[in-house]
C-alpha cells in the first residue's frame, strides 16, 4: 500500500518546493522535492542538517545514503562549506541544493546516492557533464588516483573560473590531500550536448541536468562496454550499465527534479560546434613520476610503522595494515531513535538503549561495552555517566592523537634541496 501526502513549503533558500511522503517500498519514510523552480537538482531534506562536514556525513550514513567505506572518506575528505560563497556557509551542511547565480550545488543526499550508484575504483576515466563547482569531481578524485582520467564540461564560463579555484584552494589547504593518491579534474567550457560521443568513451559518467528519452541514446554512447551512466532521466535519478556494444542494463534509484539540460544554440553558419575535451591520457614527465611514486612509497613505509604499532592492541591480528588513508572521524553521541519529517521541521522520538553504543567503524579496539551495572532507579545518573565517559575518550584522543601530517613531515626530513621538497609536496602552504 502506498500513501502519498503533498506539501507546500516556504523557506528562506527555496520559493516554494513540494515534498512527496512514501509510506510504503524501496522509498519508505523519504521526502523527495519533485518540483523546485529555482534550484538545478532535487532539493534534499531527507536527512538532518550537522553542525560540521563530519556530523552531516554521520547522517547520511545513518539514512543510508552513504554505504561504502571508499565513498564515505571521500565525502569526509571534502568540506562542503568550502565550496559555498562566504555569506552563505551556514547553509553548507543542510541536506539542501543551493544556488547562486550560475554557481549551484545539488543536495548531500543526491551526490550520495551517484557516488554510490557509480561505483568508482582507482584508474578509472569519469565525465562529469555539468560539473558545475568541482565539489563532485574532486571528491570523485580522490578515489581514481593518479592514473584515473577526470574530465568535467560545464557550460557557464564564471563557473569554470570558479571551480578551479575552490580546487587551488583544496590542494593549497587541505589536509586531506596528502592521505589519498589525487586524480586532478580539468574542466572546459561547453554544452555536453555538443561532444562527439564516438570520438571519445568513458567508464564512468554523470549527467548533472534533467534528460529527456531523445538524448537518452546520446548519453549512452558516451560510455565504455562495462561503463556507468548515472543521470536524471525522466524526473528520476537512473543508473545504466553498459552490458555490451548494444546491450544495456537500467537501473531506477530515486525521484529527482533537476532543470533540463540547455539545447544547443543555432549557428548561422548552421554547423555543430564540437566541445574539446581535454586529452584522455597525457604521457607524464618522469619528474612527475617519481613523485607519485616516492610519495606512495613513504605513505606505505608510514602505514607499515603504524600497522606494527597497533598489532598487538588489534587482538594479535598484526600483519599488513589496513589499506587506504585512516580518518579521526568525529564522535556523535549515538543512540537509536526513530525520525519523523514534516514540513522541514524535525521531531525526534528517542527509545534509549541500555549501556553504551558506537557504531564507529574506525576504532582501533580500545573501547569495550561494559555490563549494565546500574538499577532502573540509577538510569538517569548512568546516562549521565557514559556522557562524561564519552567525552573523557575524545579528549583523550584528541590529546593522544595530535593532528600531525605525516607525509609532509616525511618529505620535510628528506635530504633533498628545498625546491626539491616544495615540488614532492605540490607546493602546498600547509
Amino acid at each position: 500500500m502506498r500513501v502519498q501526502i503533498t506539501i507546500k513549503i516556504n523557506t528562506s533558500l527555496i520559493s516554494e518546493s513540494i515534498l512527496i511522503y512514501v509510506a510504503g517500498g524501496r522509498d519508505k519514510g523519504r521526502y523527495s522535492s519533485w518540483s523546485s523552480p529555482l534550484t538545478p537538482a532535487e532539493m534534499g531534506g531527507a536527512v538532518s542538517a550537522g553542525e560540521d562536514n563530519d556530523e552531516l556525513i554521520d547522517n547520511l550514513k545513518e539514512a543510508h545514503y552513504i554505504r561504502s567505506e571508499l565513498v564515505e572518506q571521500a565525502f569526509r575528505a571534502i568540506d562542503r562549506a568550502d565550496y559555498y560563497l562566504e555569506e552563505f556557509r551556514d547553509n553548507a551542511y543542510k541536506d539542501l541544493a543551493w544556488r547562486h547565480g550560475n554557481i549551484h550545488l545539488s543536495a548531500p543526499c543526491i551526490y550520495s546516492e551517484v557516488m554510490e550508484a557509480l561505483d568508482l575504483q582507482p584508474g578509472l576515466s569519469f565525465l562529469n557533464l555539468g560539473s558545475g563547482t568541482g565539489y563532485l569531481s574532486t571528491m570523485v578524485g580522490l578515489i581514481l588516483g593518479p592514473f584515473g582520467v577526470n574530465h568535467g564540461v560545464e557550460l557557464h564560463a564564471d563557473v569554470i573560473e570558479y571551480a578551479y579555484q575552490r580546487l587551488e584552494f583544496f590542494i593549497k589547504t587541505s589536509d586531506s590531500f596528502d592521505k589519498f593518491e589525487f586524480c586532478e579534474p580539468s574542466f572546459v567550457v561547453g554544452n555536453c550536448l555538443e561532444i562527439t560521443p564516438e570520438s571519445r568513451q568513458y567508464d564512468r559518467v554523470y549527467c548533472g541536468a534533467g534528460v529527456q528519452r531523445e538524448h537518452e541514446d546520446y548519453m549512452r554512447n558516451l560510455l565504455k562496454v562495462g561503463g556507468i551512466l548515472v543521470l536524471p532521466l525522466e524526473e528520476k535519478l537512473t543508473k545504466i550499465t553498459r552490458t555490451g556494444y548494444n546491450t544495456w542494463e537500467t537501473k531506477k534509484i530515486i525521484a529527482v527534479s533537476f532543470a533540463p539540460l540547455v539545447l544547443p544554440k543555432n549557428r548561422d553558419n548552421g554547423k555543430t560546434k564540437i566541445v574539446p575535451l581535454p586529452a584522455m591520457f597525457e604521457v607524464r614527465t618522469l619528474q612527475d613520476l617519481a613523485r607519485i611514486s616516492i610519495r606512495q612509497t613513504l605513505k606505505k613505509t608510514a602505514g607499515q610503522e603504524r600497522g606494527r604499532g597497533r598489532g598487538v592492541a588489534r587482538g594479535g591480528m598484526g600483519g599488513a595494515p589496513k589499506s587506504g588513508p585512516r580518518y579521526k572521524r568525529r564522535r556523535v553521541h549515538r543512540r537509536r531513535m526513530d525520525s519523523v519529517l514534516l514540513a522541514n521541521k524535525h521531531m525526534f522520538l528517542n527509545r534509549m538503549l541500555p549501556g553504551p553504543m558506537d557504531d564507529n567503524n574506525n576504532c582501533d579496539g580500545e573501547e569495550e561495552e561494559r555490563p549494565d551495572e546500574g538499577g532502573v532507579g540509577g538510569a538517569a545518573e548512568e546516562e549521565e555517566e557514559e556522557e562524561e565517559e564519552e567525552e573523557e575518550r575524545e579528549a583523550g584522543e584528541l590529546r593522544s592523537e595530535p593532528a600531525v601530517n605525516v607525509l609532509r613531515e616525511r618529505i620535510l626530513g628528506l635530504p633533498l634541496p628545498e625546491p626539491l621538497k616544495m615540488y614532492l609536496l605540490y607546493y602546498r602552504e600547509k
